[in-house]
């Protein structure tokens, strides 16, 4: 009778240990599915997230209907319009020029959607910026600054035309290609940019939020004396709290840790350089402004300041956008370029 019950003990437990693995596989299993339906969920909605994306953000698709019928999508068809339209254009070159402080990889949000559209996007770096070498307290001269440009727009072919995009203290380098290359150039685009006239310093255009240029080379605590105390200041770069208050107040967080680790010191003495500017190169040249409305670098009433006293042919502007539209509004800047290069 015991060993019965001991017998009848063993062979319960050896059921329930094989219906306990039984069960153990089935959930696995079944997990396995759930977690492979999960990931391909999650493939189709960023798939789709992508396509919605290309234009406009706020764009929406259904996925999966079981509607036989057609819709219309005159979002899809704008798309289509555009893509057809830029097609057409002969001169589809883009130059990105950086301002103050940054580098070509400033721009990584706009090359991506320009090249989406079919456009053709290169972003430079300015002499002593991103990653181009040179020492920034070397850098004397407005021409020494623009050479990559200068360099790019001599290399072009005869038959090749360029639009340049300059951002920040970069629309000197505009204007100093617009009086040097005007034949290369077909548009110039002033991104909340120094957009100077003849015998002003780049640094003018800052001065009511940094003072005038004299005071500034005197009292500053962001210049930089690359030759020693004794000698005339080489360059200058905000601290970084100021940085972030002046340029990114309406940028995202990844994008502003970005830029505090890849930011370098800017030269000096390109933005006190006085341009000389004629009305038969850049004066002849097409040029357009887009304003960024909650800039606190550049303000507003700066910015309009600049296009009422030397009004380009076209005026942008941005809503909530601070000093750096590419990261903060870049679907509303990428909306903006596309139009202005459009335009025939």
């Amino acid at each position: 009778m015991g060993n019965s019950l001991i017998c009848r003990a063993k062979k319960d437990t050896r059921e329930n240990g094989s219906r306990s693995k039984r069960m153990g596989r089935s959930q696995r299993k079944m997990l396995a599915e759930e977690e492979f339906l999960h990931k391909q969920a999650l493939s189709m909605a960023l798939h789709q997230h992508q396509l919605s994306q290309r234009f406009d953000g706020s764009m929406s698709r259904r996925i999966g209907s079981t509607s036989s019928r057609r819709h219309t999508d005159p979002l899809a068809n704008n798309e289509k319009k555009v893509l057809e339209s830029l097609e057409k254009i002969k001169f589809k070159k883009i130059i990105l020029l950086h301002g103050e402080g940054f580098g070509a990889w400033c721009w990584y949000k706009t090359i991506a959607h320009l090249e989406e559209v079919g456009l053709q996007p290169t972003a430079l770096d300015l002499t002593g910026s991103g990653i181009d070498l040179t020492d920034t307290n070397t850098v004397t001269t407005l021409a020494e600054y623009s050479q990559p440009l200068i360099k790019y727009l001599e290399n072009l072919p005869e038959d090749e035309k360029v639009t340049l995009v300059g951002h920040s203290s970069g629309g000197a380098c505009l204007s100093y290609a617009l009086e040097h290359f005007p034949e290369k150039i077909s548009k110039a685009i002033y991104l909340c940019a120094t957009m100077v006239s003849n015998g002003q310093r780049p640094f003018d255009v800052f001065a009511e939020e940094l003072g005038s240029a004299e005071r500034f080379m005197q009292e500053s605590q962001f210049l930089i004396h690359g030759n020693g105390k004794d000698k005339p200041p080489t360059g200058f770069m905000f601290e970084k709290q100021l940085m972030k208050g002046l340029y990114f107040n309406q940028s995202p967080t990844k994008d502003v840790a970005l830029a505090m680790v890849s930011m370098r010191s800017t030269p000096l003495g390109p933005i006190m350089e006085k341009l000389s500017l004629t009305p038969e190169k850049y004066g002849a040249g097409r040029r357009f402004y887009i304003q960024t409305l909650d800039d606190r670098a550049l303000s507003p009433d700066v910015q309009e300041k600049l296009v009422r006293e030397n009004p380009p042919e076209g005026v942008f502007k941005i809503k909530g956008s601070d000093h750096c539209p590419f990261f903060s509004k870049p679907q509303s800047l990428h909306k903006i370029l596309i139009e202005i290069v459009q335009i025939p």
